[in-house]
């Protein structure tokens, strides 16, 4: 890493390079999840008729009233604009607590205050989105819990299999004569990965919103912006529920998991989006009027006359 930025120094070359190494295996590992079938899904057994998972099947993903891509392209834009709007305010209004001092990595490279914000605040944050990205993908495929619309779109032959009572359990991988992609697709429920992403989003960009943003005309921009983005997050949810795409259990699990990844990483990776205080100065030692238990009151600093003399003048003026 150090040969290819040589002219870093070995510190934050060594930081650069663990930082991208880390954020490539994030995105190849989200990649393998999402597009790949690396990780097979579990394959669960189902009770005959049950009625847990028989609702009509309401169509693929993007016949949806909110679709993955809109979902995707909000909270990607909405974060971004976000915390780029804010930054910008930040700097040009002289915020206090966002102001640092440029950073000098080498001879020849400087890191201006603003852009170095705006790197870590968005850098963190498309970690975390892949990251929950990979969390919900894994409960998906290690769980294998089916959607309420499994048995529509696994189209069992209940006469082949042998159910007499909705009591028989089928374990056969064979069970479903229909589409084995759109199968698959309905044996990941849990975690529900768009509300997962929805309240990353959401909490993620409340909290900058709430612990960046100083506004002195109205006390009620803060709450009203939060609330609705904490909303809208939570209808991408009830949306799922209503097309009979997820269960309840499935949403309220990605909103945990989105949720805890957002508050970890504002807290615990980035210190609740505030600068690092200065170690404090070291005390200076007491005077003996402290010792004795009289208060110190800062005096302005008067020059004697007596110490503009040197020794000589004053053993002088003594004889």
């Amino acid at each position: 890493c150090v040969l290819l930025y040589p002219s870093l120094s070995f510190s934050f070359s060594l930081f650069l390079c663990v930082s991208l190494v880390i954020m490539a295996g994030t995105v190849l590992l989200a990649y393998y999840f999402e597009y790949t079938d690396t990780f097979p899904v579990h394959v669960q057994g189902f009770f005959c008729y049950d009625k847990s998972f028989s609702k009509p099947y309401p169509g693929p993903d993007e016949t949806s009233k909110v679709p993955p891509v809109l979902v995707y392209s909000l909270v990607t834009a909405v974060p971004t604009i976000t915390i780029l709007a804010g930054e910008l305010m930040a700097f040009f209004m002289k915020s206090e607590g966002t102001q640092e001092k440029t950073i000098v990595t080498a001879d020849c490279c400087y890191f201006n205050p603003l852009l170095r914000r705006i790197i870590r605040f968005l850098g963190v944050y498309s970690f975390g989105l892949f990251t929950t990205t990979i969390f919900a993908n894994a409960g998906q495929v290690v769980t294998g819990n089916q959607t309420p619309h499994f048995l529509s779109a696994c189209r069992p032959n209940y006469t082949a299999l042998g159910c007499q009572s909705n009591l028989q359990y089928i374990t056969e991988r064979r069970a479903c004569t229909g589409n084995p992609l759109i199968v698959a697709s309905a044996r990941k429920s849990f975690p529900s990965k768009d509300a997962a992403l929805s309240v990353y989003s959401a909490v993620y960009t409340v909290m900058y919103v709430t612990l960046v943003f100083r506004t002195k005309g109205t006390r009620l921009t803060k709450p009203t912006l939060s609330l609705t983005l904490l909303c809208l997050a939570m209808l991408v949810g009830v949306v799922r529920v209503a097309e009979y795409r997820n269960h309840w259990a499935d949403v309220l699990a990605g909103y945990f998991t989105g949720g805890a990844i957002a508050v970890f990483l504002v807290t615990c990776v980035i210190n609740n989006f505030q600068q690092t205080k200065p170690p404090p100065l070291p005390l200076r030692p007491q005077r003996p009027e402290s010792v004795l238990g009289m208060p110190m009151v800062a005096l302005p600093c008067v020059e004697s006359p007596l110490e503009k003399l040197s020794g000589p003048q004053v053993r002088g003026g003594g004889g």
